[in-house]
């Protein structure tokens, strides 16, 4: 599944990163020697050396064994959300990122939240919609409003979540009213692939501006 949801996004943005994200993931005890003092069920570990990157993803094994035994691909309910959305939020993470070296361009922390957390919204929606427009149409609040940080953030961090949550509900209320009710979906996609490549300054002022 990992490799579907890679290839949906890279297809989805019309990217490129050349790499199989599943080269990458790391089980309990490699994330643990390289980031010992946290241990979310979600993980992107970052390296610099000699010039390039070094990425490892971390997925706790209970999320994958649960979404192989609930597969989103058949059903999005409560008993495999949470869980889908850890696994789309890290390979947005390792999408957007590696993209962003490839092209030599830098990327911020609070960049990457908010293009997880608008992947995780237009991944549901796109499952959803062919088959139960009313969940579609009760996934932002599910997703934005129905929410909690994890414990031990510090400020900063705290910060850059709520932040990106809260850009990522504005930008998701206009793609709903500009597209998904009008049936735009060909529109949609057009607008996703333009937002993708903006700056993160850019990107917060075209939420603003489209509030």
């Amino acid at each position: 599944m990992l490799d579907d949801i890679q290839r949906g996004l890279e297809t989805l943005y019309r990217v490129e990163t050349e790499l199989d994200v599943r080269d990458f993931l790391l089980d309990a005890a490699a994330r643990d020697s390289f980031a010992p003092t946290r241990s979310p069920r979600e993980q992107l570990l970052i390296a610099e050396s000699d010039g390039g990157l070094e990425l490892g993803l971390f997925l706790d094994a209970a999320v994958l064994d649960n979404l192989a035994a609930r597969d989103p691909r058949r059903g999005l309910d409560d008993g495999n959300l949470s869980d889908f959305l850890l696994m789309v939020e890290g390979v947005s993470h390792f999408v957007y990122l590696a993209w962003r070296a490839r092209a030599r361009r830098q990327v911020s922390a609070l960049e990457l939240e908010l293009q997880a957390e608008i992947d995780k919204y237009v991944t549901c929606l796109l499952l959803l919609l062919p088959r139960d427009a009313r969940a579609a149409a009760a996934l932002r609040p599910r997703l934005f409003d129905a929410f909690s940080l994890a414990p031990g953030l510090d400020d900063d961090e705290r910060e850059r979540y709520l932040v990106a949550n809260s850009n990522a509900r504005a930008y998701a209320g206009r793609l709903e009213s500009r597209y998904v009710t009008r049936g735009a979906l060909a529109a949609m996609l057009a607008e996703l692939r333009w937002f993708y490549r903006l700056s993160a300054r850019d990107k917060l002022s075209h939420i603003a501006h489209a509030a």
